[in-house]
């Protein structure tokens, strides 16, 4: 890092619990490039106003003011905040010690064998480790949980995969960056642009390798969170 069963029926019309899980097998949602029928500006009209959940606010870089909360909406927490790129974990083409001078080997979730997350594969978020200022496992969160990540008019959809310093927010993996259109490069890449990140609460991806899964929940996820708020 830089120094940095809610089971889904398979018959029309089924219900969508709140605590959400979804199996590898499950068919993976319609290929767009927002990766799904919720568009960026009806996510963003639901996050104009913030209830703060954290204590405090958070970093965006090291040394930078604190200005970032973390805010609460029903079934989903969010910030807004930069991207940087977090190339940890297996070693790659573009994530290895040469290309990324903060590199590490692990991540603090893994994939179903046990190995650390393929940051140039799988679009996974970084949450801040836990702290006074909030604690992400608190708000029912954990490895494989869901997110919605919107950059400009691009919507794509991510698991929980890394957490960082527990002062410092808004960071993703090279394959989450890319997917939006942002700079991917883990040392010179990222953006200072505003990027929201919608983390749905009692969510999780089994296993949490399997980015289709992640898309066919996380559809169903983000139009249940605008209906309920």
């Amino acid at each position: 890092m830089r120094m940095s069963t809610l089971t889904l029926a398979v018959t029309a019309g089924a219900a969508l619990l709140g605590a959400a899980s979804i199996p590898a097998g499950a068919a993976p949602g319609r290929d767009r490039t927002r990766e799904g029928a919720v568009t960026a500006s009806e996510l963003l009209a639901e996050v104009t106003s913030c209830s703060r959940v954290s204590r405090g606010k958070y970093r965006t870089d090291h040394g930078s003011p604190a200005t970032v909360p973390v805010c609460g909406l029903k079934g989903a927490v969010f910030w807004k905040a930069d991207m940087d790129i977090d190339c940890d974990g297996q070693v790659t083409a573009h994530c290895n010690r040469t290309a990324d001078p903060w590199f590490q080997s692990q991540t603090a979730f893994t994939q179903s064998d046990g190995r650390p997350l393929v940051s140039e594969k799988l679009p996974y978020v970084v949450v801040p480790g836990p702290s006074a200022l909030w604690d992400y496992r608190a708000a029912g969160l954990k490895g494989g949980s869901v997110v919605a990540v919107v950059h400009g008019d691009r919507v794509g959809y991510a698991v929980v995969g890394d957490t960082g310093p527990a002062e410092i927010i808004g960071e993703a993996s090279y394959a989450a960056a890319r997917s939006l259109g942002v700079d991917p490069d883990p040392a010179t890449g990222g953006t200072a642009a505003e990027v929201t990140y919608i983390l749905f609460t009692g969510s999780r991806v089994r296993p949490i390798e399997d980015h289709g899964a992640a898309v066919a929940l996380g559809q169903r996820l983000a139009e249940q969170f605008l209906r309920d708020n």
